[in-house]
């Protein structure tokens, strides 16, 4: 049954939006509240959508206004000037032919890029992770946007701030990494670009999605109260302080048996109480009605609805399934408050004046619009190559340039859906069409290759597909391989959704081997006695460690997490030596689906020790990434103590110390050594990429705040602990290569909004001669 509980207080508004309230009827107020999916169809694209089929006509849906049209671009195939024309021409029908005259908000997905038919398709979020690179992402974000407000789109349902915690869990490709802090620097960079351009940001899914039980989607989710704190709602934090988010969009998940839709501790509590959040909160598609359906909190649909608003949640997205008719019914029998209501509205209206729709006239809608310009090529291109992360290298990479014949072997070699996430438009919506073309140029890693090395003779053989076990293709493989100067095998997943693919939203894996026999071709080849390259295209990080030792072991390891368009001649170049790694893995290479999960933030006791026989220690730690070249790490200075509540400046000196020029990321870790609860046996502090020339060095300074060390204390403050501290920087979390220490001192501090959560650092190359 519901709990009403206090009245909730009405938000600040302007004068115009205040007036404008005050002219609404119940059902004009509830259109607002809603959204329209105007070309639903049969094509599975959200959970469990295919249950909701009492849907009014759209004439009747919009007869009293609309909140949201939902996904008007991204649900089918559609010419993208055609639907704009559509857009305007339905726009101008609400605010000419509906009594108050109220524009719809366009929404869209635009994860990897805007998905719509003919747009750009960017490196997944996992892929952004690894490049380490927030301002490349924040240009990223820019650009995405300005596509998205030329197609008259307002609200991007974008960026995933989930921290991993599983990668069994299917939408690990969508997320950014392991570590909060990297999830939160990356995640808000988006945040700031998208909305440079105009175009509001959502922040999803709020909060606890990623650490659900056993790594299966929807299920319930058993965290502490400080894990929440210091992992899962960090990355939100920031985006809503630093990033000025506009919009968020709550989990699917139950927390300790709380659906977050219903939780307003989450929704209202933090979000808008402590972190004075004044954007709109949007409900994860059906997510209300999931409140009865499948959470079974709700004794039915009204019920639903009026727990979602007493939680916070503003808009039922991606239909009115809740918000319409049976609120409506449960208000007029005076059940719910309309109050609850209007506070909903009231916030949607004000969105709708900040995003300039109550004045937006619709007379004039694009002419042409070019969606993979070579402004956007380039953005894909640079990021590609940057998230390539070189995990093994035994000298065969870079390939010599005069190789006569080269082998591309494995079912991603000539795939280029498989260089696509799951929310690309290609593999969300497309799938489903296949007779309908990409929209975009984007050439397979064979093709790339081919292009890369036009000199070499360049054969191909599939050897299996991605996800079955016939073997049938094996011996062909080989026998192609045995011939080559070199063999590469590019395996790795197919994303999809909900059991269509091998990651992806609703593709959860009990196991963390390399889908179907793919491993069997890998050590096929290698068994050939060819140098051979294994590249991996996938969405979460596998269980590969026979790839990286042993006899069986490919001379060279690549992982490549679904790169993108340019994903292809990204990966060629590195291959070649034209371009040279430079990406870190921004999530642990997992020993076994059996130590999952796991994550490098974990105490003494979450790794391998002497009281278990079991071991955790993943095959590849957080950070780790090779390149052609080498670095040197040194001198990490830092003062002896700060205050609790103040910064510490650190410094250290880079040095290449290889034969080729190269990318360093320099990673600085910490160690709070002895606290007042468990604390991390590793934790980034902050991280920054430096370019350097064959013996080059450069001096890169960190300038940290202490609330970077906070933790939840055990009365439920964030608090910066006196005590030592061990810094170090090197090539992942696992290893230190220069270490120093420094005491915090005074009294204990509390941290609070004004506190600064970000590190800064700046690089001086050619590093400053020391002074005497």
């Amino acid at each position: 049954m519901s709990n009403p509980g206090n009245s909730p207080t009405l938000p600040p508004v302007s004068e115009r939006v205040s007036r404008l309230h005050a002219r609404m009827t119940l059902p004009e107020k509830l259109a607002q509240l809603v959204g329209y999916w105007v070309d639903k169809s049969e094509d599975k694209v959200a959970p469990l959508d295919g249950e909701f089929a009492e849907v009014p006509s759209y004439a009747d849906a919009t007869a009293e206004g609309i909140g949201h049209l939902t996904r008007v671009y991204g649900t089918r195939p559609v010419e993208p000037l055609e639907r704009a024309r559509w857009l305007w021409s339905e726009q101008r029908r609400l605010r000419e032919q509906t009594r108050l005259g109220i524009p719809a908000l366009v929404h869209e997905e635009c994860l990897t890029g805007l998905a719509a038919w003919k747009a750009a398709t960017f490196p997944t979020p996992l892929a952004w992770g690894a490049a380490f690179n927030p301002d490349l992402v924040e240009e990223l974000g820019a650009a995405i946007g300005d596509s998205m407000r030329a197609l008259g789109i307002h609200q991007g349902l974008a960026p995933v701030l989930d921290v991993i915690r599983d990668p069994r869990w299917g939408r690990v490709d969508e997320c950014i990494s392991e570590d909060p802090y990297v999830v939160g620097t990356i995640g808000t960079a988006y945040v700031r670009g998208l909305q440079s351009a105009g175009v509001h940001a959502t922040l999803k899914h709020f909060v606890g999605y990623s650490a659900s039980q056993a790594g299966r989607n929807h299920a319930p989710v058993h965290v502490g109260a400080r894990e929440l704190r210091d992992v899962l709602l960090q990355p939100f934090e920031m985006a809503v302080r630093d990033g000025n988010v506009r919009s968020v969009m709550n989990s699917y998940s139950e927390i300790d048996g709380v659906p977050v839709a219903a939780a307003p501790e989450y929704l209202t509590g933090i979000l808008r109480d402590e972190w004075n959040f004044d954007g709109t909160v949007v409900s994860d598609y059906f997510s209300v009605a999931f409140l009865h359906t499948m959470h079974r909190i709700a004794a039915d649909r009204g019920e639903a609805a009026e727990l979602a608003l007493q939680a916070g949640i503003d808009v039922e997205l991606p239909t009115g399934d809740a918000f319409v008719g049976p609120l409506a019914e449960r208000i007029r029998s005076g059940l719910s408050d309309e109050v609850l209501v209007d506070r909903a509205v009231l916030r949607v209206l004000s969105q709708k004046e900040e995003l300039g729709l109550l004045d937006e006239t619709f007379d004039s809608p694009p002419t042409e619009i070019d969606l993979d310009s070579p402004r956007h090529r380039s953005l894909a291109l640079r990021l590609a190559g940057e998230s390539l992360v070189l995990l093994a290298n035994d000298g065969v990479l870079p390939l010599e340039r005069n190789l006569g014949s080269i082998a591309v072997l494995g079912p991603n070699a000539n795939a280029a859906e498989a260089l696509m996430g799951c929310y690309s438009f290609a593999n969300h919506v497309l799938a489903h069409h296949p007779e309908v073309p990409l929209g975009f140029d984007i050439v397979s890693v064979l093709e790339a290759l081919r292009d890369e090395f036009p000199a070499a003779a360049v054969a191909s053989a599939r050897g299996c597909d991605v996800d079955d076990d016939d073997r049938s293709g094996i011996q062909e493989a080989v026998e192609t391989a045995a011939g080559a100067d070199v063999a590469i095998v590019v395996v790795g997943d197919r994303a999809g959704l909900f059991g269509r693919g091998t990651v992806g939203e609703g593709n959860d894996v009990e196991s963390l081997e390399l889908p179907g026999v793919q491993r069997e071709l890998v050590e096929a080849v290698v068994r050939t006695g060819t140098p051979t390259v294994m590249l991996v295209l996938s969405g979460r990080p596998y269980a590969i460690g026979w790839a990286l030792q042993g006899a069986t072991a490919p001379a060279a390891v690549l992982q490549a997490f679904f790169p993108g368009e340019e994903g292809g001649p990204a990966a060629a170049a590195v291959l070649s030596g034209r371009a040279a790694p430079s990406g870190h893995l921004p999530v642990s290479l997992p020993r076994s689906a059996g130590s999952q999960p796991f994550s490098y933030l974990h105490p003494v006791l979450g790794g391998p020790s002497d009281v278990t026989s079991a071991d955790s220690t993943p095959v590849l730690p957080f950070g780790h990434g090779l390149t052609y070249t080498t670095f040197e790490h040194s001198g990490l200075e830092v003062a002896d103590t700060v205050s609790a509540g103040d910064a510490f400046t650190a410094t250290v000196t880079v040095r290449n110390t290889g034969e080729r020029a190269g990318t360093d990321l320099v990673q600085l870790y910490a160690h709070d050594t002895y606290a007042t609860v468990t604390r991390p046996v590793a934790q980034l502090l902050a991280y920054a990429r430096i370019s350097l020339e064959p013996g080059e060095s450069g001096l890169v300074t960190f300038d940290v705040p202490t609330a970077r060390l906070a933790f939840t204390g055990r009365h439920g403050a964030r608090i910066v602990e006196p005590g030592d501290i061990e810094l170090w920087v090197g090539p992942s979390c696992a290893e230190r290569e220069t270490t120093a220490v420094f005491t915090i001192t005074g009294p204990e501090h509390v941290v609070t909004a004004d506190d600064a959560r970000l590190a800064r650092h700046s690089v001086a190359v050619p590093a400053p001669s020391p002074t005497r």
